[in-house]
């Protein structure tokens, strides 16, 4: 599952562009990674390439990834709202 990989790369490529405004684009892109990731857990559970217990625990995980990638998209935007990095 690229996506998985695909999400801190894209974390750590906004960071390294050297603007707020490229950080937070990689960081949105990482967020539409995130969906693919969780459609792909999803898919794999319905074709039960993945037990329901393992389902449930990468859910959360997941769920945590959201948390933190929103508050720090969050926290950028309002960045950029006020000195237009």
């Amino acid at each position: 599952m690229r996506s998985a990989v695909s999400i801190p790369s894209n974390i750590a490529e906004g960071d390294e562009r050297g603007t707020n405004r490229d950080a937070l684009r990689f960081l949105q892109i990482a967020r539409g990674s995130l969906a693919e990731l969780e459609t792909q857990l999803s898919i794999a559970e319905s074709i039960g390439m993945i037990p329901q217990p393992a389902v449930v625990q990468i859910a959360a995980q997941l769920d945590e990834v959201a948390r933190l990638l929103g508050g720090t998209i969050k926290m950028r935007k309002a960045r950029e709202e006020v000195d237009g990095r």
